[in-house]
């Protein structure tokens, strides 16, 4: 391949944009399980933590209003109008030097009281994703996801206590 990369111009290829999914699906997953182990006023997602939070409330002023409704579920329309993509786009490439592969792509629940799920889940920046996770960490708006995060994991360990059992049980029989 010859000549310089337009990205004006690239092709999708369906194997790329599968691996960005799978990473970005692989980071949610590593996420929710911080949430359901750690406090998320204890979670530090980067060594930056506190001046990501100064500049997203001071950049988006409405996100910083109590009860902090913006932060607590995201407006998507509000992000990608032509004034959101602007002032996100100036806030992400501040980010550049500072936050490694702050334009990927990530997952974000919508509704920071609910899971990651089909209906609560969008595709945003590496980058817009630590700027509302970080607020909804510090502002304590990540408690109930907190508590459904413990609770599943309660869930699927007694599942999985159950099935140990039950094959213990049938091991034994055939004996």
């Amino acid at each position: 391949m010859s000549g310089q990369f337009d990205p004006n111009n690239a092709q999708n290829l369906m194997e790329i944009e599968k691996q960005f999914a799978v990473k970005a699906v692989e980071q949610a997953q590593t996420y929710w399980n911080l949430l359901e182990k750690v406090d998320p006023k204890d979670l530090k997602l980067t060594k930056i933590d506190d001046e990501i939070f100064e500049h997203t409330m001071t950049l988006f002023p409405e996100l910083n209003e109590p009860p902090y409704d913006k932060l607590v579920k995201i407006d998507e329309d509000w992000m990608k109008s032509a004034d959101g993509k602007k002032r996100w786009r100036e806030f992400s490439e501040s980010y550049k030097d500072k936050v490694m592969e702050y334009n990927f792509g990530s997952l974000i629940r919508t509704d920071a009281r609910d899971e990651y799920g089909e209906a609560n889940t969008i595709f945003v920046t590496r980058i817009q994703f630590y700027a509302f996770e970080i607020a909804r960490n510090k502002l304590g708006l990540n408690e109930k996801a907190h508590q459904i995060a413990i609770e599943e994991a309660a869930k699927e360990k007694a599942k999985k206590e159950k099935e140990a059992k039950a094959a213990a049980k049938k091991k034994s029989s055939k004996s």
